[in-house]
């Protein structure tokens, strides 16, 4: 090489190019840099293909698939009695090959990519969320209940209705325009002064993926600030104290936009997560919440819970 640099510089304008290439050295220099070039190339182009093919590529290890396709095709050529490949062709063979590789690994992923889509559809169909009827003396109105979005919080709800705990129980907070109250185990007398303050016994349990969920301090559960789901008109949402962990069975249906009850809205300390959304009656709450009340805001014709049944 230093020979070569020798006599590059003693040679003049149009002359350089036809003295380089008759060096044998620096055609080898060549070759290798077009090979590594070509393959730089080719693997530029194989991950954007890549991330074009319904976003799949970023599991895929690209790089060292490449090299590991280029070095077979190499030795390949060897075995055949092809030998080295020159600048030209070796250029060319990486190209092809890596471009042979594209095609197939992108197939490769859009077959991936259908596939998952499919299982997620599955999935979907699969945990469909259940729907409450909420049988009421004033109507019966229903609701999805989040429980694959809102586990923890669905799961509790889910427990008590399949175990009769609303069963009998009254509304007992009640404003039109905003929301009506339910799910205090004292509100079983419509007018005890208790209403608003209870909830489902500690030690109390329930199940979510296999983990037990103990209620405690007071029947309550952990509070569940995952999915920001705004509390929005027909939604659920678990009431509390404003304390951290004090929601257990009482929770509201919005009847207008509540946006300033959101967890995660940073102009208001509410703290409030949405478990759930009515799905058919939701005249019936609005005229829940229109029901002539005393100053407490409790209803003064009793609106009772007939039944809450899970499908």
């Amino acid at each position: 090489l230093a020979q070569v640099a020798a006599q590059t510089f003693r040679v003049s304008g149009c002359d350089l190019w036809r003295h380089l290439t008759m060096q044998p050295k620096f055609l080898g220099v060549m070759c290798l840099a077009l090979a590594v070039s070509g393959t730089f190339v080719a693997t530029n182009a194989f991950t954007v293909a890549l991330h074009s093919c319904a976003g799949v590529g970023r599991g895929l290890r690209t790089t060292v698939g490449t090299n590991q396709y280029f070095a077979r095709e190499v030795a390949r050529q060897q075995t055949s009695g092809l030998g080295m490949p020159s600048s030209s062709s070796g250029f060319v063979a990486a190209s092809v090959a890596s471009a042979v590789m594209v095609a197939a690994l992108c197939r490769s992923a859009s077959k991936r990519s259908r596939a998952c889509s499919a299982r997620k559809d599955q999935r979907t169909l699969l945990h469909a969320n259940p729907i409450a009827t909420f049988e009421t003396t004033m109507g019966t109105f229903k609701a999805e209940i989040y429980l694959e979005e809102m586990p923890i919080t669905a799961s509790n709800f889910i427990d008590l209705s399949k175990k009769g705990f609303y069963n009998g129980l009254h509304f007992h907070r009640v404003i039109p325009n905003f929301m009506a109250q339910f799910g205090c185990p004292f509100a079983r007398d419509p007018k005890s002064p208790r209403a608003g303050t209870g909830g489902p016994d500690d030690g109390t349990s329930f199940q979510v993926g296999g983990e037990t969920i103990v209620r405690k301090n007071g029947g309550n559960i952990p509070d569940e600030f995952t999915r920001q789901i705004t509390n929005a008109p027909g939604t659920l949402s678990m009431a509390n104290t404003g304390a951290p962990n004090s929601g257990g069975s009482q929770f509201f249906m919005n009847v207008v936009d509540n946006n300033f009850l959101d967890f995660f809205n940073p102009q208001t300390p509410s703290k409030h997560p949405v478990f759930g959304q009515i799905t058919e009656g939701f005249d019936v709450v609005k005229q829940i919440t229109e029901t002539r009340t005393d100053r407490n805001d409790c209803p003064q014709t009793p609106v009772q819970m007939k039944s809450i049944t899970i499908e």
